[in-house]
């Protein structure tokens, strides 16, 4: 129908803004913790852009949904402002009618989020985690201050008192305590350093000086060496950001899919069953052996001897109980972790569907279609939603919440209010 295509395309425009805010907003926030890490360590601009996309590559999923919720308060509220809201009423056309194109996208956008998430996400999260312990393994670009000892690794200093434009050092000294044996000082009128055509070496060149070099072992040792002209090569590794190969790399549970994750939980949960009845076993065994103890125990040894002996026999028992208990209590944390990440991956894209819910009526309800009215309602909801979120991890991890209600719990709430103002704008 016309009229469907007409509310579909009100909202295009809102949803391509909002998320794309949305996701500038997130990307900026990240960066101001990288901006320094990026600028110094001397990356070139597409390795930059590539970091930048991998990020994107998480933010994106965070932003649909709240970039929905956007654009059906802005879309729905410009429609109820211009009165478009009450000609359609009026024409026998109700909320839930309206409704249909945005749940119908709301359902498309909530399948290709879930496929995302559990296809696409887990890979770029592996590819981000190598990238950023590359760039971190990445030394700065290595330049000499004039007048001031510049480090080159943990046994190699550099002075030069001078330092020209073209880049030649005057007066250069170097403390060089590479060799086990022997530490050498170089003192030159003159050095140039420059790195080697395939990056992997320093050259310096020096002219005219003197290595003094003194034995480690024996302090008497001392030698000086005259030269006119002399060169060092010192390994360059990590002056140069290099990608490392991700391939087999370990993953944690925000670079698995949900049936690697689910294979985990499943083993943890047989685990933690098998410990549950070992306990369970040594318990009983241990109840029958102290109401029904062996004959020849009552009878050859003393009360003392009986008491020693039932003493050390029930606290061999607590002991094993007691590390049974523990492994059970460790394969449930590790099972509840990873459910919880199973059920974010689902929850959040569901959140896609509920936006709508919520955002339709309530664009009508407040007349929401600038820009200001919707940013502030979105990020009200959004609030609400992630602090939810983050709350029900941390109860699930602690143990207090189940992990399908700490993540389906904002879920839950937002459902709760979207069906309320729904019923409420469709029967005014």
């Amino acid at each position: 129908m016309l009229i469907y295509r007409y509310i579909l395309r009100a909202h295009i425009a809102p949803f391509v803004f909002g998320t794309s805010v949305i996701m500038a907003l997130f990307l900026i926030q990240y960066m101001m913790r990288w901006v320094d890490k990026l600028a110094s360590k001397g990356l070139d601009a597409p390795t930059i852009m590539q970091f930048l996309a991998l990020n994107l590559s998480w933010i994106v999923v965070l932003a649909i949904p709240i970039g929905v919720l956007f654009s059906t308060i802005m879309a729905f509220g410009a429609m109820s402002s211009n009165h478009e809201v009450t000609v359609m009423k009026a024409s026998g056309m109700g909320l839930f009618k309206m409704m249909i194109p945005v749940m119908a996208a709301g359902c498309l956008l909530w399948g290709f989020t879930f496929w995302y998430t559990d296809s696409v996400l887990p890979d770029s999260n592996v590819r981000l985690t190598g990238m950023m312990r590359d760039i971190e393994s990445t030394k700065p670009s290595f330049a000499v201050e004039e007048g001031q000892f510049t480090t080159f690794n943990s046994t190699t200093s550099i002075l030069a008192r001078q330092v020209l434009p073209s880049g030649a050092m005057l007066g250069v000294s170097i403390y060089d305590k590479s060799k086990f044996d022997a530490v050498n000082i170089i003192n030159a009128d003159s050095g140039r350093l420059a790195f080697s055509p395939s990056l992997t070496r320093l050259v310096i060149q020096l002219s005219r000086g003197e290595i003094h070099q003194r034995g480690v072992r024996d302090p008497n040792e001392y030698r000086v060496i005259a030269f006119d002209r002399y060169q060092i090569v010192l390994p360059a590794d990590k002056f140069f950001y290099e990608a490392s190969d991700v391939t087999g790399s370990s993953r944690g549970e925000r670079e698995m899919t949900i049936a690697d994750m689910q294979r985990i939980v499943d083993n943890s949960q047989i685990q933690e069953r098998l410990a549950q009845q070992r306990y369970d076993s040594i318990l009983q065994l241990h109840l029958r052996d102290l109401r029904q103890p062996p004959v020849a125990l009552t009878t050859s040894l003393s009360t003392a001897d009986i008491l020693q002996r039932t003493s050390s026999f029930i606290a061999t028992a607590q002991m094993m109980m007691e590390s049974e208990y523990q492994r059970a209590k460790n394969e449930r944390i590790v099972a509840n972790k990873y459910l919880v990440e199973i059920h974010k991956k689902y929850a959040i894209p569901f959140a896609c569907l509920l936006f709508v819910i919520v955002g339709s009526p309530l664009g009508i309800l407040t007349k929401g279609g600038n820009f200001g009215t919707s940013a502030m309602y979105s990020l009200g909801f959004y609030v609400i939603y992630w602090m939810s979120m983050i709350g029900g991890e941390e109860f699930a991890d602690r143990g207090y919440l189940s992990p399908f209600l700490a993540m389906w719990l904002g879920n839950i709430i937002i459902g709760i209010i979207g069906v309320w103002i729904t019923v409420r704008v469709n029967n005014r």
